[in-house]
């Protein structure tokens, strides 16, 4: 754990206000979850709460079908982080912090499809040069969650049809599975 230095009260509601600069450098949003943990020492921490964390497991095996369906790697990710990779070393990727555009893509509520003409480009994790083919945000219950990516392999022009609607199905699947 890291100090920063930073000491704020608590109010007479409870209410602790985490300081702007904070917020900005972990993503913390307004209305963003988070879990609290506590332990013997007396510590309080908060942690991002990722509904589709839980899910790991199966986004992971969930992944590996669309691989080997789609035959493009796959990579799906919360708001944040990437959660679950298949196609790829998964140390390459996973855990990684996706990147401003992919969380902009999310936001927006928008697909993602590589045009031919490659006029329009999306790298979905930080610190990695692979780009995406495909990407749909995952909706549960009207709310943005994450996103599945199909990456592009270096033989491969645009995204086809197939790709399209697969990265839909699969990102509309994944948020059913959470809202259950």
């Amino acid at each position: 754990m890291k100090a920063t230095g930073i000491v704020r009260r608590i109010d007479d509601l409870g209410r602790v206000v985490i300081p702007k600069e904070i917020r900005r450098t972990m993503r913390i949003r307004e209305g963003d979850p988070l879990e609290i943990y506590t332990d013997n020492d007396g510590e309080v921490i908060f942690k991002k709460y990722s509904p589709l964390g839980e899910l790991s497991n199966f986004a992971g095996t969930y992944a590996e079908v669309l691989h080997k369906t789609g035959g493009f790697p796959v990579v799906v990710c919360d708001r944040d982080h990437v959660v679950a990779v298949s196609g790829v070393p998964k140390k390459e990727l996973l855990e990684r912090r996706v990147s401003s555009a992919l969380e902009e893509m999310m936001e927006e509520r928008q697909n993602f499809a590589l045009a031919a003409d490659k006029s329009r480009s999306l790298q979905p994790v930080e610190g990695s040069d692979r780009l995406a083919l495909a990407a749909s945000p995952i909706l549960a219950a009207g709310d943005v969650c994450g996103a599945v990516v199909f990456l592009k392999e270096e033989n491969s022009a645009a995204a086809a049809d197939a790709e399209i609607k697969l990265i839909g199905a699969a990102a509309s699947f994944l948020g059913r599975q959470m809202e259950e």
